[in-house]
Protein backbone atom coordinates (compact mmCIF):
# COMPACT_ATOMS: atom_id res chain seq x y z
CA UNK A 1 0.00 0.00 0.00
CA UNK A 2 1.16 3.53 -0.73
CA UNK A 3 -0.09 7.06 -0.96
CA UNK A 4 0.75 9.62 -3.61
CA UNK A 5 4.19 10.23 -2.07
CA UNK A 6 4.83 6.53 -1.49
CA UNK A 7 4.14 4.51 1.63
CA UNK A 8 7.48 4.82 3.42
CA UNK A 9 8.71 8.41 3.60
CA UNK A 10 11.54 9.69 5.80
CA UNK A 11 11.73 13.12 7.38
CA UNK A 12 15.44 13.40 6.64
CA UNK A 13 18.09 14.69 9.04
CA UNK A 14 20.33 17.52 7.88
CA UNK A 15 24.00 16.49 7.81
CA UNK A 16 26.36 18.95 9.48
CA UNK A 17 30.14 19.26 9.34
CA UNK A 18 32.28 19.48 12.48
CA UNK A 19 32.07 23.28 12.34
CA UNK A 20 28.26 23.16 12.26
CA UNK A 21 27.87 24.08 8.60
CA UNK A 22 25.46 22.19 6.37
CA UNK A 23 27.08 19.41 4.34
CA UNK A 24 25.27 19.29 1.01
CA UNK A 25 27.36 16.44 -0.39
CA UNK A 26 26.55 14.30 2.66
CA UNK A 27 22.87 15.23 2.32
CA UNK A 28 22.79 14.07 -1.30
CA UNK A 29 24.59 10.83 -0.40
CA UNK A 30 22.25 10.19 2.53
CA UNK A 31 19.20 10.82 0.35
CA UNK A 32 20.40 8.29 -2.21
CA UNK A 33 21.08 5.71 0.52
CA UNK A 34 17.66 6.24 2.07
CA UNK A 35 16.05 5.54 -1.29
CA UNK A 36 18.20 2.42 -1.69
CA UNK A 37 16.91 1.24 1.69
CA UNK A 38 13.32 1.45 0.46
CA UNK A 39 12.18 4.99 1.12
CA UNK A 40 9.69 6.12 -1.51
CA UNK A 41 9.72 9.82 -0.61
CA UNK A 42 11.75 12.27 1.48
CA UNK A 43 10.88 15.31 3.55
CA UNK A 44 13.69 17.87 3.55
CA UNK A 45 13.94 20.66 6.14
CA UNK A 46 11.28 19.29 8.46
CA UNK A 47 11.66 19.28 12.23
CA UNK A 48 13.90 16.21 12.02
CA UNK A 49 15.97 18.22 9.53
CA UNK A 50 16.47 20.95 12.17
CA UNK A 51 14.47 23.47 10.15
CA UNK A 52 14.15 25.97 13.03
CA UNK A 53 17.93 26.55 12.99
CA UNK A 54 18.48 26.64 9.22
CA UNK A 55 18.73 29.85 7.22
CA UNK A 56 16.64 30.33 4.09
CA UNK A 57 19.70 29.85 1.91
CA UNK A 58 20.56 26.61 3.71
CA UNK A 59 17.02 25.30 3.30
CA UNK A 60 16.88 26.11 -0.39
CA UNK A 61 20.34 24.65 -0.99
CA UNK A 62 19.33 21.43 0.77
CA UNK A 63 16.11 21.14 -1.21
CA UNK A 64 18.01 21.67 -4.46
CA UNK A 65 20.71 19.14 -3.55
CA UNK A 66 18.25 16.40 -2.61
CA UNK A 67 15.98 17.03 -5.60
CA UNK A 68 19.01 16.59 -7.84
CA UNK A 69 20.19 13.46 -6.01
CA UNK A 70 17.02 11.33 -6.11
CA UNK A 71 14.04 10.57 -8.31
CA UNK A 72 11.49 10.01 -5.51
CA UNK A 73 9.18 12.85 -4.39
CA UNK A 74 10.93 15.49 -2.29
CA UNK A 75 8.57 17.28 0.08
CA UNK A 76 9.90 20.68 1.13
CA UNK A 77 9.60 21.98 4.68
CA UNK A 78 9.23 25.68 3.93
CA UNK A 79 6.43 26.71 6.28
CA UNK A 80 6.81 28.32 9.70
CA UNK A 81 5.06 30.84 11.93
CA UNK A 82 5.25 33.76 9.48
CA UNK A 83 2.70 33.42 6.67
CA UNK A 84 4.29 35.85 4.22
CA UNK A 85 7.72 34.29 4.72
CA UNK A 86 6.26 30.80 4.30
CA UNK A 87 4.59 31.82 1.03
CA UNK A 88 7.82 33.23 -0.38
CA UNK A 89 9.95 30.25 0.65
CA UNK A 90 7.39 27.82 -0.78
CA UNK A 91 7.49 29.62 -4.12
CA UNK A 92 11.26 29.38 -4.20
CA UNK A 93 11.18 25.67 -3.31
CA UNK A 94 8.73 25.05 -6.15
CA UNK A 95 11.17 26.69 -8.56
CA UNK A 96 13.85 24.24 -7.37
CA UNK A 97 11.77 21.19 -8.28
CA UNK A 98 10.20 20.17 -4.98
CA UNK A 99 7.32 17.75 -5.47
CA UNK A 100 5.20 19.06 -2.60
CA UNK A 101 5.10 21.40 0.39
CA UNK A 102 4.91 20.25 4.01
CA UNK A 103 2.47 22.87 5.27
CA UNK A 104 3.06 23.21 8.99
CA UNK A 105 0.50 24.67 11.35
CA UNK A 106 2.10 27.94 12.53
CA UNK A 107 3.92 27.47 15.80
CA UNK A 108 4.53 29.71 18.84
CA UNK A 109 1.98 32.35 17.74
CA UNK A 110 -0.89 30.09 18.87
CA UNK A 111 -3.38 31.56 16.36
CA UNK A 112 -7.09 30.87 16.31
CA UNK A 113 -8.47 28.16 14.06
CA UNK A 114 -9.49 30.94 11.66
CA UNK A 115 -5.89 32.16 11.60
CA UNK A 116 -4.56 28.65 11.08
CA UNK A 117 -6.94 28.08 8.19
CA UNK A 118 -6.07 31.39 6.53
CA UNK A 119 -2.35 30.62 6.90
CA UNK A 120 -2.69 27.18 5.32
CA UNK A 121 -4.85 28.56 2.50
CA UNK A 122 -2.25 31.25 1.77
CA UNK A 123 0.56 28.70 1.58
CA UNK A 124 -1.51 26.42 -0.67
CA UNK A 125 -2.26 29.37 -2.92
CA UNK A 126 1.42 30.25 -3.32
CA UNK A 127 2.18 27.40 -5.75
CA UNK A 128 0.29 24.66 -7.59
CA UNK A 129 2.29 22.04 -5.68
CA UNK A 130 0.44 19.53 -3.51
CA UNK A 131 0.35 20.52 0.16
CA UNK A 132 0.61 17.99 2.97
CA UNK A 133 -0.64 19.68 6.14
CA UNK A 134 1.49 18.82 9.17
CA UNK A 135 -0.59 18.57 12.34
CA UNK A 136 1.67 18.24 15.39
CA UNK A 137 0.18 20.12 18.35
CA UNK A 138 2.91 18.98 20.77
CA UNK A 139 5.31 21.24 18.85
CA UNK A 140 3.03 23.96 17.47
CA UNK A 141 0.80 24.50 20.48
CA UNK A 142 -2.33 24.17 18.33
CA UNK A 143 -4.27 21.23 16.90
CA UNK A 144 -5.57 21.86 13.39
CA UNK A 145 -9.27 21.26 13.94
CA UNK A 146 -10.80 18.42 11.95
CA UNK A 147 -13.38 20.86 10.58
CA UNK A 148 -10.55 23.05 9.25
CA UNK A 149 -8.83 20.08 7.62
CA UNK A 150 -12.10 19.02 6.01
CA UNK A 151 -12.79 22.51 4.63
CA UNK A 152 -9.29 22.65 3.18
CA UNK A 153 -9.66 19.16 1.71
CA UNK A 154 -12.97 20.10 0.07
CA UNK A 155 -12.21 23.66 -1.00
CA UNK A 156 -8.49 23.74 -1.88
CA UNK A 157 -7.58 21.28 -4.65
CA UNK A 158 -3.87 21.11 -3.81
CA UNK A 159 -4.35 20.37 -0.09
CA UNK A 160 -4.05 16.65 -0.63
CA UNK A 161 -3.47 15.19 2.81
CA UNK A 162 -2.21 15.46 6.35
CA UNK A 163 0.86 14.27 8.18
CA UNK A 164 -0.91 13.29 11.36
CA UNK A 165 1.06 13.59 14.60
CA UNK A 166 -1.88 14.73 16.70
CA UNK A 167 -2.01 11.52 18.70
CA UNK A 168 -5.72 10.76 18.40
CA UNK A 169 -6.59 7.79 16.16
CA UNK A 170 -10.26 8.31 16.99
CA UNK A 171 -10.16 11.85 15.58
CA UNK A 172 -8.19 10.62 12.58
CA UNK A 173 -10.92 8.07 11.92
CA UNK A 174 -13.48 10.88 11.90
CA UNK A 175 -11.35 12.83 9.42
CA UNK A 176 -10.89 9.87 7.08
CA UNK A 177 -14.58 9.03 7.17
CA UNK A 178 -15.63 12.55 6.17
CA UNK A 179 -12.79 13.56 3.81
CA UNK A 180 -13.29 13.59 0.03
CA UNK A 181 -11.82 10.83 -2.11
CA UNK A 182 -8.10 11.26 -2.67
CA UNK A 183 -7.38 13.06 0.59
CA UNK A 184 -4.68 11.00 2.32
CA UNK A 185 -3.50 10.58 5.89
CA UNK A 186 0.12 9.78 6.64
CA UNK A 187 1.19 8.78 10.11
CA UNK A 188 3.52 11.44 11.48
CA UNK A 189 4.21 9.51 14.68
CA UNK A 190 6.07 6.24 14.13
CA UNK A 191 4.59 4.59 17.19
CA UNK A 192 1.05 5.28 15.99
CA UNK A 193 1.49 4.07 12.42
CA UNK A 194 -0.23 0.74 12.95
CA UNK A 195 -3.23 2.26 14.80
CA UNK A 196 -3.55 4.91 12.07
CA UNK A 197 -3.42 2.27 9.34
CA UNK A 198 -6.41 0.70 11.06
CA UNK A 199 -8.44 3.88 10.54
CA UNK A 200 -7.33 4.57 6.97
CA UNK A 201 -3.80 5.99 6.83
CA UNK A 202 -1.87 5.26 3.63
CA UNK A 203 1.71 5.40 4.91
CA UNK A 204 4.19 6.95 7.31
CA UNK A 205 6.45 9.99 7.30
CA UNK A 206 8.91 8.60 9.78
CA UNK A 207 12.09 9.00 11.75
CA UNK A 208 12.98 5.38 12.48
CA UNK A 209 12.57 4.90 8.73
CA UNK A 210 16.14 6.23 8.51
CA UNK A 211 17.33 2.80 9.62
CA UNK A 212 14.21 0.62 9.40
CA UNK A 213 12.64 1.41 6.02
CA UNK A 214 12.44 -2.29 5.02
CA UNK A 215 10.55 -3.09 8.22
CA UNK A 216 8.10 -0.25 7.63
CA UNK A 217 7.53 -1.47 4.07
CA UNK A 218 6.83 -4.94 5.43
CA UNK A 219 4.44 -3.50 8.01
CA UNK A 220 2.47 -1.68 5.31
CA UNK A 221 2.45 -4.67 2.97
CA UNK A 222 1.26 -7.09 5.62
CA UNK A 223 -1.48 -4.73 6.68
CA UNK A 224 -2.61 -4.22 3.08
CA UNK A 225 -2.69 -7.99 2.58
CA UNK A 226 -4.99 -8.41 5.56
CA UNK A 227 -2.28 -10.07 7.65
CA UNK A 228 -2.99 -8.20 10.87
CA UNK A 229 -1.08 -10.69 13.01
CA UNK A 230 1.96 -10.33 10.77
CA UNK A 231 1.68 -6.54 10.82
CA UNK A 232 1.59 -6.60 14.62
CA UNK A 233 4.70 -8.78 14.66
CA UNK A 234 6.60 -6.24 12.56
CA UNK A 235 5.34 -3.43 14.78
CA UNK A 236 6.56 -5.34 17.84
CA UNK A 237 10.00 -5.59 16.22
CA UNK A 238 10.04 -1.81 15.77
CA UNK A 239 8.96 -0.81 19.27
CA UNK A 240 12.52 -0.39 20.53
CA UNK A 241 13.37 1.85 17.56
CA UNK A 242 10.28 3.97 18.27
CA UNK A 243 11.32 4.36 21.91
CA UNK A 244 14.90 5.21 20.91
CA UNK A 245 14.13 7.93 18.36
CA UNK A 246 13.21 10.60 20.91
CA UNK A 247 13.15 11.26 24.65
CA UNK A 248 13.74 13.93 27.25
CA UNK A 249 17.52 13.43 27.37
CA UNK A 250 17.90 13.08 23.61
CA UNK A 251 14.96 14.57 21.68
CA UNK A 252 14.50 13.95 17.96
CA UNK A 253 16.65 14.31 15.83
CA UNK A 254 19.57 13.73 18.23
CA UNK A 255 19.08 9.92 18.35
CA UNK A 256 18.55 9.61 14.59
CA UNK A 257 21.84 11.37 13.93
CA UNK A 258 23.58 9.14 16.48
CA UNK A 259 22.18 6.06 14.75
CA UNK A 260 23.29 7.25 11.33
CA UNK A 261 26.79 7.97 12.60
CA UNK A 262 27.05 4.38 13.82
CA UNK A 263 25.98 3.24 10.34
CA UNK A 264 28.80 5.20 8.76
CA UNK A 265 26.98 8.32 7.59
CA UNK A 266 28.79 11.64 8.29
CA UNK A 267 25.74 13.54 9.56
CA UNK A 268 27.50 15.26 12.47
CA UNK A 269 25.82 16.58 15.59
CA UNK A 270 22.73 18.75 15.95
CA UNK A 271 23.03 22.51 16.19
CA UNK A 272 22.10 24.25 19.39
CA UNK A 273 19.67 24.31 21.09
CA UNK A 274 19.34 20.57 20.40
CA UNK A 275 23.05 20.27 20.98
CA UNK A 276 25.41 17.31 21.02
CA UNK A 277 24.36 13.77 21.82
CA UNK A 278 24.58 12.67 25.47
CA UNK A 279 27.23 10.15 26.43
CA UNK A 280 26.36 6.58 25.57
CA UNK A 281 23.81 7.36 22.87
CA UNK A 282 25.83 5.87 20.02
CA UNK A 283 26.39 2.67 22.00
CA UNK A 284 22.64 2.51 22.63
CA UNK A 285 22.02 3.04 18.91
CA UNK A 286 24.27 0.11 18.02
CA UNK A 287 22.34 -2.12 20.38
CA UNK A 288 18.97 -1.05 18.98
CA UNK A 289 20.10 -1.71 15.43
CA UNK A 290 21.73 -5.05 16.19
CA UNK A 291 18.58 -6.31 17.90
CA UNK A 292 16.41 -5.07 15.05
CA UNK A 293 18.50 -6.92 12.48
CA UNK A 294 18.50 -10.06 14.62
CA UNK A 295 14.70 -9.91 14.97
CA UNK A 296 14.25 -9.83 11.20
CA UNK A 297 15.34 -13.47 11.13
Amino acid sequence: MSGRFGGVVTAMVTPMRADGSVDLDAAAALARWLVEQGNEGLVVCGTTGESPVLTDDEKLSLIAAVVEAVTVPVIAGTVGPDTAHSVELSRRAADLGAAAILSLCPYYNRPSQAGIEAHLRAVAGATPLPNLVYDIPVRTGRKVATEVLLRLARDVPNVVGVKDAAGSPAETARLVAAAPAGFEVYSGDDALTLPLLAVGAVGVVGVATHWAAPDHRQLLDRWAAGDTVGARAVNDRLLESFAFETGDDAPNPVPAKAMLRTLGHPVGECRLPMGPAPDGLEAAARGVYERLVAARG
